[in-house]
């Protein structure tokens, strides 16, 4: 399909500037080695093999010193360094720089996060066949599997309080896809209130009423959050080659 300057285009967004405390590394967990390289590049790596994505936007912490591979960066991505505090505060700090820099209002932004290391070029393609025609977006994610529970608190010990229905319920993945000028607004919005509440893109828009779409992930799209997960990770990553 030819492009035409009236067809919105699609890049990707990767927050970068996270410490990672949780995972137990002596840097940030992106830069962590997992099958061969840090973890951040297999994820940029498999972005870079989708067909739709036009750029690559990697926001980092402002004087990040990473010794980045050269060799394996996609050509047609390149780094930010404008990252905040909080995640909501990188993207919409990437966002602003995608703003200024010409990257237009009604172009499709895919936000993912540089710790799903295991996503595949194939379900971001899908995302994006399923969202371009979306009136909001979407974004990729996996019906619960498991039986959820609340809790109380008996003297310091976890108890159940009650068995949560799971029918309607979702595991929010990324990438999270939607209109670069219409996330932009919506994190500036709740930016007035330090973006309180605000977990991931989807939150965003729908603290302005909007319902972005729910499309169908996979189980290995997991963020690598906890140092098992590094193993796993690397187990996939390796028998993938």
């Amino acid at each position: 399909m030819s492009i035409t300057p009236d067809t919105p285009r699609f890049h990707a967004l990767v927050p970068c500037a996270g410490t990672g405390s949780r995972a137990g590394t002596a840097q940030p967990k992106q830069y962590q080695t997992v099958a061969g390289q840090p973890m951040v590049m297999h994820t940029l790596q498999a972005l870079a093999r989708v067909p739709q994505l036009a750029s690559g936007w990697v926001i980092l912490s402002p004087g990040d010193s990473f010794a980045w591979p050269q060799e394996a960066w996609p050509a047609h991505f390149r780094r930010e360094a404008c990252g905040g505090a909080t995640r909501a505060k990188s993207v919409f700090n990437g966002l602003s720089a995608m703003l200024h820099a010409g990257v237009a209002a009604d172009d499709w932004v895919l936000v993912h996060d540089a710790a799903r290391c295991l996503i595949t070029p194939e379900a971001v393609s899908d995302l994006v066949e399923a969202c371009r025609d979306d009136p909001v977006g979407g974004l990729l994610a996996l019906p619960l599997p498991d039986t959820l529970k609340s809790h109380t608190l008996d003297g310091g010990t976890a108890r159940v309080a009650s068995t949560v229905p799971r029918e309607d319920k979702w595991l929010a993945q990324t990438p999270q896809m939607f209109r670069l000028g219409a996330l932009h607004a919506a994190l500036a919005d709740a930016a007035a209130t330090g973006f309180a509440g605000i977990t991931d893109e989807s939150s965003a828009m729908e603290r302005l009423g909007l319902s972005p779409r729910l499309v169908p992930g996979s189980a290995q799209n997991l963020k690598v959050t906890y140092p098992a997960d590094f193993a796993f990770a690397e187990a996939v990553l390796k028998g993938r080659t």
